[in-house]
Formats: structure tokens, C-alpha cells, sequence
């Protein structure tokens, strides 16, 4: 028979273990992400687009004056400091793997609004976040188990 911490333990780490897992999986391949941001007089933004070879991105940039600077992997597209009105649309592919940077600044006298869809690819640094909480499901049901065989003092 096993005693009712077992069983909480079993069942608090088997959930743990299935979030690592389903996060593990989803973070593979490219990630869309919508971006819809509008900006005021003055302000400025940066984007770090980190996509693999191939990676499609589309940027839709609409404002009274800004200045946009583009720069991705392989050198193309490359956009040096340049200034625009009225509305600009950009649609390019990664050549390369790697980071492109974006740098917009509102300098028209209305606000600037934002609209595109990037495809990213995940951070390698989550695929081990996503261990560390699958290790620590499997750390819970192993203690859990020891309240089966054997309780601690004090418990």
C-alpha cells in the first residue's frame, strides 16, 4: 500500500515531468511570433531576430519619418542607417544562421506603428531548462517513493 505523500509526490512530479516534455517538444523548429507594436514621437526600438538558414521574416513599418537600420547574417539584406516617410515594407530570408538586428527610431511628429511576423528559432539554453524540470519530476517521484519504504523522522 502505498502512503497518501507517495501518491501527491507521484502525482505533483508526473505533472512536472509532462510540462518539461511538452515544452521540450514545442520549442523545436521555428516559432512564430506576431509582432503589432505602435511607438510615440521620439521613441526608439530594437529587434534580435535569431533564425536559422531559410527563415522567412516579413516587417511592415508605418509612420509619419523614421529611421530603420537593418543588418542579418550573411550580409544580406543590409540596410545602413537610412531614412524613410510614410510606410516601408521588408521581407527577407536568413542566408546564414544567425542574428539579424533591427533599429527603428520615430522621428516624424505621430506615432509609429509596427506590424510583422518573424520566425525564430528558441534560445539553446531553454533545451536544458527544459531537462532541469523534467530532472526535477524525476527527483520528486524518487523522494516520494522513499515514504513508501521507509518514512523519515519527523514526518
Amino acid at each position: 500500500m502505498l502512503a497518501k505523500r507517495t501518491i501527491i509526490g507521484f502525482i505533483v512530479g508526473s505533472a512536472i515531468i509532462g510540462i518539461g516534455f511538452y515544452s521540450l517538444v514545442a520549442g523545436f523548429g521555428f516559432q512564430t511570433i506576431n509582432v503589432d507594436e505602435t511607438f510615440e514621437i521620439g521613441e526608439s526600438t530594437s529587434y534580435q531576430i535569431s533564425a536559422n538558414k531559410g527563415a522567412q521574416q516579413q516587417m511592415k513599418i508605418t509612420g509619419e519619418k523614421f529611421d530603420l537600420r537593418l543588418s542579418s547574417p550573411g550580409g544580406d539584406p543590409e540596410i545602413p542607417l537610412t531614412s524613410y516617410a510614410k510606410e516601408t515594407t521588408l521581407n527577407w530570408a536568413h542566408l546564414e544562421d544567425g542574428i539579424t538586428k533591427i533599429q527603428i527610431q520615430n522621428t516624424g511628429s505621430s506615432e509609429l506603428h509596427v506590424l510583422g511576423t518573424l520566425n525564430i528559432t528558441q534560445d539553446p539554453i531553454l533545451f536544458t531548462y527544459h531537462l532541469i524540470v523534467i530532472t526535477s519530476g524525476v527527483v520528486i517521484i524518487g523522494f516520494s517513493m522513499g515514504f513508501t519504504l521507509r518514512k523519515p523522522k519527523g514526518f
